[in-house]
């Protein structure tokens, strides 16, 4: 079976022509909603993928309209493989895992995502110890000055309730049970 998904982003616009191509293109049924792609749960789209199986094929006009970034599309793909089906754009010829050339393709571009998050996760380790090298606090702020640490401290070893310590430095009893 052939699935259309169609998707526009605003109630102005409407997804008559894409749903029109996707039929005159084969669809047998087709997926459409008014949602931002920017969105990861689109009710239609979540829809969509539930209804594909063995030897379905999902299809759409273009690229955007079923992500809105590569790592957004990977993972759509990779939900597509997994069930069996295939995936076709009538746009981007490029973009259609039913062909030996759009599966390179498209692996391609898992290949390249893939070293693109592993240089952004290796980059940001390197900072984190840079940071660190320097002397750099890392995560979040202390709530109380060191002097107001030491002042509670003092209090509770003089048997002041945590709540009570907690309340006149205006956080939270727990905060004082951490020092």
């Amino acid at each position: 079976m052939i699935y259309g998904y169609a998707r526009v982003s605003t109630d102005g616009q409407t997804v008559a022509g894409q749903k029109e191509k996707l039929l005159a293109t084969g669809a047998d049924k087709v997926f459409a909603e008014t949602v931002s792609g920017a969105k990861s749960s689109r009710a239609q789209l979540g829809r969509c993928l539930a209804a594909l199986e063995q030897g379905d094929t999902l299809l759409v006009t273009r690229l955007d309209r079923l992500a809105r970034s590569t790592r957004d599309l990977l993972n759509i793909l990779a939900e597509i493989a997994e069930r069996g089906a295939s995936f076709k754009s009538l746009s981007e010829t490029w973009a259609d895992t039913t062909t030996a050339h759009g599966r390179l393709l498209l692996t391609f571009l898992g290949g390249i995502a893939e070293f693109e998050r592993e240089l952004i996760r290796t980059r940001t380790s390197e900072g984190r110890v840079r940071a660190k090298a320097r002397g750099q606090s890392l995560g979040r702020p202390f709530k109380l000055t060191p002097h107001q640490r030491d002042e509670a401290r003092a209090r509770r070893a003089n048997g002041e309730a945590v709540r009570e310590i907690a309340k006149s430095y205006n956080v939270s009893a727990s905060t004082i049970s951490r020092l």
